[in-house]
């Protein structure tokens, strides 16, 4: 995988999902003189001995508190140590690289005061593997995600631990290892790397990919069960779309044609069938799914604008020789974002539910009670659904709006937050329970289409049921499932899945990008 060039301020949805795959990072060099000015704009301030908030006082509603020349290093140094308070599971590898490359691309902007020296030492652990161990837990998302950062940053200073090559170890002999000394704080720099939102933005990003994904999985699988269940393609007819003019509608309709184009299975509906109209889990899936595109792309708007924005606080503006304390680490957007993204989850799990729910019914789908040739003796695909329906369940516990919830910090200084990190790390947990739930359909409407043979389904879902059978057989009689419905899943969360169609699907990232 190629490097991703990081142009600060401008870089795309494609490519902060390429960090989050694994894709290395080059700074692209043109920032640096911006950045030293910004470094420049604090020294000159520290030395007319001007108290300006972060770089000579007290943080939070101790900003009245006056800090000499000779304490400033020390200031740094503490705030990093007094707010590493996070607690829980670290984070995983993957996010944190993309945090690590979120918070370079925000300092590279030259409004953070930041020196070349501190930019260059964060570039260097994400260059050389070294992630620092992050507590999942102990942030509200304004000012900005402080414990978590302190944590990154306490990394850096060769303090906790870090993560290398899948094993953790002190930081300071992490550092060591890689021939990196323990970043000094200088002025302000403790505060800049603490303040902002690339721990709320990363996890929703991370939860937003995931999400795509498992999307684009839900439509391959819901066309499945639409032939297995011997479903009209009527209800994709680009007119009724049209009419009704939603962009994702429009275009999940199209999809779905084309995934179910030229199939055997779908042709012999057309003969002495009795049905009127499907179930809406079938006949609704672009309404439904459109929906969910169009909102996930929403999403994707607002991440991507403030994974290209500055969200520290004070703001250093050279130009002016000015340094001015706002909001802009307070993660409202985000939240606002990663609720959708829950929204968006709990919708392609809940459809997907009730379609497997509707193929193991032989009185809906006309296929055989639970999908087993010898109901009775057999339980078949009784459990798996109520697996996907505990999942459903799980997911809809998790998606209640986390932005409408606040709890005042700070002595009430910091009397409104956004939550938006507790918002964003439940999407990864949603994610993975939607791919089990799209796992579970993938291994019932094959066997459903099974139950059509010697009708096939489409060419493109014919590549999808092979693709589940190069791993999984056909269920003949009952076995042990829980290995069946993990290796359905990992097609999911893979994408191998999505490429074994060889068709194109609405994308969120792409489409962000063009807009």
């Amino acid at each position: 995988m190629d490097d991703v060039k990081l142009i600060a301020g401008s870089v795309t949805l494609v490519a902060w999902r390429a960090i989050y795959r694994g894709a290395g990072v080059a700074l692209d060099p043109g920032c640096r003189g911006g950045v030293a000015r910004s470094a420049e704009t604090v020294a000159a301030i520290v030395d007319r001995g001007e108290a300006v908030y972060g770089i000579n006082t007290g943080f939070g509603k101790l900003a009245n508190v006056r800090i000499g020349a000779a304490d400033l290093a020390t200031l740094q140094r503490n705030i990093v140590l007094s707010h590493a308070a996070g607690v829980g599971d670290p984070l995983p590898v993957s996010v944190v690289r993309l945090v690590m490359a979120l918070k370079l691309s925000n300092l590279a902007q030259g409004a953070s005061g930041v020196r070349l020296e501190t930019l260059d030492h964060l570039a260097a652990c994400l260059e050389h593997g070294l992630i620092p161990a992050i507590p999942g837990q102990g942030s509200v998302g304004a000012s900005g995600d402080l414990a978590p950062l302190a944590h990154m940053t306490a990394g850096m200073m060769g303090i906790g631990d870090m993560i290398v090559a899948g094993q953790t170890m002190p930081a300071a002999d992490a550092l060591a290892r890689a021939g990196l000394r323990p970043l000094v704080l200088g002025p302000k720099e403790g505060l800049a790397l603490l303040n902002g939102t690339q721990v709320s933005t990363g996890l929703a990003l991370a939860g937003l990919f995931e999400a795509e994904r498992v999307f684009r999985s839900g439509l391959i699988t819901g066309a499945m069960t639409t032939d297995a269940a011997r479903g009209s393609d009527g209800p994709f007819d680009p007119r009724i779309h049209a009419v009704r003019r939603h962009k994702g509608q429009i275009e999940v309709a199209e999809s779905l044609r084309a995934m179910m184009a030229n199939s055997p299975i779908r042709a012999s509906h057309l003969v002495d069938d009795e049905r009127v109209q499907d179930p809406y889990c079938l006949r609704c899936q672009p309404q439904v799914m459109g929906a969910v595109l169009d909102l996930l792309r929403q999403a994707g708007t607002t991440l991507a604008i403030e994974a290209n924005g500055v969200s520290d606080n004070p703001l250093v503006f050279p130009a002016e020789g000015e340094v001015i304390s706002g909001g802009n680490f307070h993660a409202e957007p985000v939240a606002f974002a990663a609720d959708m993204i829950a929204m968006a989850l709990c919708e392609i799990g809940s459809i997907a539910e009730r379609r497997v729910a509707m193929l193991v019914d032989p009185v809906l789908s006309g296929l055989p009670a639970f999908l087993t040739p010898k109901p009775g003796l057999n339980s078949g695909f009784m459990i798996p659904q109520v697996t996907a329906a505990a999942l459903v369940a799980e997911n809809r516990q998790r998606a209640f709006p986390a932005s409408v919830d606040s709890i005042p910090t700070s002595a009430n200084q910091e009397d409104h937050v956004s939550m938006a990190t507790h918002g964003a790390r439940r999407l990864l947990a949603m994610a993975a329970n939607t791919a089990g739930i799209i796992g579970i359909e993938l291994l019932a409407a094959a066997q459903g289409c099974d139950f059509r043979a010697p009708l096939l389904s489409s060419p493109a879902l014919e590549q999808a049921r092979i693709c589940l059978r190069k791993r999984v057989a056909k269920l003949e009689e009952d076995r042990y499932l829980a290995p069946d419905i993990a290796l359905a899943t990992q097609l999911v969360t893979s994408g191998e899945l999505i490429a074994a169609i060889h068709l194109r699907l609405p994308t969120v990232a792409e489409a962000v990008d063009l807009a």
